[in-house]
C-alpha cells in the first residue's frame, strides 16, 4: 500500500513538472500541427536510447510493410532543412544588428574592394549579398586573369549590375601576374612571364581556348552598349589585354558606347592601328592616356612590329579631334618620323610619349621639336628598342637638351639592346658614346633620369645613368607606363633587328597580319 501511494505521488509530481500544452501560454496561438511539432521536439530531452528502444516498439507493432522508417527518415530530412533554414534566417538578423555600418556605408567600403573580393564578401551572409548587389560596387571592375577564366556570360552580368554607374573595366588574359596590392593579381611582363613565371606559352593558349568553357569572344564588350547605352555612358577607363578573337569592328562598336573615355589601353589585340585610332578620334573626345601595344610583340619576334596601317591623314584627325591627350603610347608599330612628329608636335597637352619597340623610327622627328609647342611640355619620353633609332638623331637630341630644349623633360630612355644604326647604313649598329653628350646632360640636368642601355659585346659599352628627381611627377620604371588609378603597368615586349631586311621604309599591309575567326559554338558560362 506503502508503495502503491508514493508511486502515485511520484506521479503526481512528474505531470506537475511538464504542464499540458492547453496550460502552456507559449502554444496557445498554436495551430494543431505546430503543437503537435512543439509536443515533437520536446522529447529531444529524453535519453538517445530511449527513443531507440520507443521506435523499436512501434516498428514491431506494425505489419512487416509499413513505410514507418521511410517517413521518418523524410520527416527527419524535412526538419533538419527548416532548421537550417531558420539558423541562416536568425544569423542574418543578429548580423544585422551586430553589423556597425549602415548600409550605405556598407556599399561604400564594397565599391571600394576589388571584383574578386567583392565577389568572395557577397557570399558571406544575406546582410552583405543584399549591399553587394548595390550598382556602386560594381563601378570599377577588375575581370583581368592569369588564364582564361571569364567568358561574356561573365562581363554581361558584371556590367549589368554596374549599369549606369559603370566607371572602369580590365578585361582580358594576362599571363604571369604580379600582385599590386589588390586580391587578383594584375600585370607584369607578358613575354618573360610566358615562358619563365607561368610557363604559360602563347600558342598553346590559342590551341586550348577553343576546348574550354571559358572564353571572350569578339561581342564580349556588347552590353556596354546594352540598356540605351548606359553602361558605356559614363565609362572613363578601358583597359582590354590579349583578347584574341577580338576584331576592328567590335571594337570600333565597343569604342562608339564610351563618349566620355580618359582612359584606353589595349595590348595584343588583333586589330589594325588605323582603324582602332579612327575609332578613338569618332568616339572618344575626352580622352586623357592612350596605351596601344602590338599583338606581334607578344608572340614570335618575327612578326613584331609590322603594322604598316597608319596613315598620315588618321594622325591629323586624331590631333583634330583629341586635344586633351595627355599621355600617348604606341609600341610595336611601323611608325614613320614624319607621322610621329604629326602625333607629338600636334598635342599641346602631350607629357608622355612611349614609342618603344616601334618599327622605322630614326629619330628625325625630334629636330626643333623641344621649343615649339607639343614638345616643349613632354616630361617622359621613351624610346626603348627602337629598331632604326639613329646615333647621329640621339646625339642631336642630347644636344638640344644641353642647349636649353625639352625644359620639363625628366625621364628619356634611348637604350637599344642592339646598340643604335649609324648614320649611313642602319646595318651598322653603334655602340660607341663618343658623339651623344650624355655626361655633360647629366651635369646640366642633374633633375633628369637618362637611360642608356646598350650590349656588351666588341667595341661596345654599358652605361645607365639615373638621378634622383625632384619633379613631381610619379615616374614608372624603365619599362613601364602608369595607369591613371596609380597601378603600373609592366610591359616587355621585344622586337628583332633581325625581323625584317628593308630600310623601314617599306609601305603595304603585312601578309603574316592574321586574325583569327572565332568558333559559333556558344560557351557556357563558368561561375567566377
Amino acid at each position: 500500500m506503502d508503495s502503491l501511494v508514493l508511486h502515485s505521488a511520484s506521479s503526481a509530481t512528474s505531470m506537475a513538472k511538464r504542464p499540458c500544452p492547453s496550460q502552456n501560454p507559449r502554444v496557445d496561438n498554436l495551430n494543431d500541427v505546430e503543437r503537435l511539432l512543439d509536443a515533437f521536439l520536446s522529447l529531444s530531452d529524453l535519453p538517445s536510447l530511449s527513443l531507440d528502444l520507443s521506435f523499436e516498439r512501434l516498428l514491431h507493432s506494425l505489419p512487416p510493410d509499413s513505410d514507418l522508417i521511410d517517413r521518418a527518415l523524410k520527416m527527419g530530412s524535412l526538419l533538419l532543412d527548416a532548421a537550417k533554414h531558420s539558423s541562416r534566417k536568425r544569423a542574418s538578423n543578429h548580423n544585422s544588428l551586430a553589423w556597425p555600418l549602415p548600409p550605405d556605408l556598407t556599399i561604400k567600403v564594397f565599391s571600394m574592394l576589388d571584383t574578386q573580393s567583392l565577389c568572395y564578401a557577397s557570399a558571406t551572409c544575406s546582410l552583405f549579398s543584399k549591399c553587394a548587389k548595390d550598382p556602386l560596387c560594381y563601378a570599377n571592375l577588375d575581370l583581368t586573369t592569369l588564364v582564361p577564366k571569364v567568358n561574356n556570360a561573365v562581363v554581361a552580368t558584371m556590367i549589368q549590375r554596374a549599369g549606369k554607374a559603370l566607371r572602369s573595366l580590365k578585361l582580358g588574359v594576362v599571363p604571369g601576374a604580379t600582385t599590386l596590392g589588390s586580391c587578383p593579381p594584375f600585370v607584369c611582363t607578358i613575354r618573360h612571364s610566358i615562358v619563365e613565371v607561368s610557363n604559360f606559352s602563347w600558342n598553346d593558349k590559342r590551341s586550348r581556348q577553343g576546348r574550354e568553357s571559358s572564353i571572350l569572344t569578339r561581342c564580349c564588350l556588347s552590353p556596354l552598349s546594352g540598356d540605351g547605352g548606359a553602361p558605356g555612358a559614363l565609362l572613363r577607363k578601358l583597359h582590354l589585354y590579349n583578347i584574341e578573337r577580338m576584331d576592328n569592328a567590335s571594337l570600333s562598336v565597343a569604342l562608339s558606347a564610351c563618349p566620355s573615355l580618359l582612359d584606353l589601353e589595349i595590348v595584343g589585340l588583333h586589330v589594325e592601328l588605323r582603324q582602332t585610332l579612327m575609332s578613338v578620334s569618332a568616339n572618344c573626345h575626352l580622352i586623357e592616356r592612350l596605351f596601344f601595344e602590338s599583338s606581334k610583340t607578344v608572340i614570335p619576334f618575327w612578326l613584331s612590329g609590322r603594322d604598316d596601317s597608319l596613315k598620315a591623314q588618321t594622325c591629323f584627325e586624331l590631333v583634330s579631334s583629341c586635344p586633351h591627350l595627355t599621355s600617348l603610347s604606341l609600341r610595336g608599330f611601323k611608325l614613320h618620323d614624319c607621322k610621329v612628329r604629326v602625333l607629338v608636335k600636334g598635342f599641346r597637352k602631350l607629357k608622355y610619349v612611349d614609342f618603344s619597340t616601334s618599327y622605322s623610327i630614326t629619330g628625325n622627328f625630334l629636330r626643333n621639336l623641344g621649343s615649339c609647342n607639343g614638345g616643349n611640355l613632354l616630361e617622359v619620353l621613351i624610346l626603348r628598342d627602337c629598331m632604326h633609332l639613329k646615333e647621329m638623331e640621339v646625339a642631336r637630341l642630347l644636344t638640344a637638351i644641353l642647349a636649353g630644349d625639352f625644359k620639363l623633360l625628366v625621364h628619356l630612355d634611348i637604350s637599344n639592346r642592339e646598340g643604335l644604326a649609324s648614320e649611313s647604313d642602319w646595318y651598322h649598329r653603334c655602340y660607341n658614346s663618343s658623339i651623344m653628350p650624355v655626361k655633360q646632360v647629366l651635369e646640366t640636368r642633374p633633375d633628369m633620369c637618362l637611360v642608356a642601355e646598350y650590349p656588351s659585346a666588341e667595341g661596345s659599352y654599358i652605361e645607365s645613368f639615373d638621378a634622383d628627381m625632384n619633379s613631381e611627377i610619379s615616374l614608372p620604371s624603365q619599362l613601364s607606363s602608369h595607369t591613371s588609378d596609380g597601378s603600373i603597368f609592366l610591359s616587355t615586349s621585344e622586337s628583332s633587328y633581325n625581323s625584317d631586311q628593308g630600310s623601314g621604309n617599306e609601305d603595304g599591309q603585312d601578309a603574316n597580319y592574321v586574325i583569327y575567326e572565332e568558333s559559333s559554338d556558344e560557351i557556357d558560362f563558368l561561375p567566377l
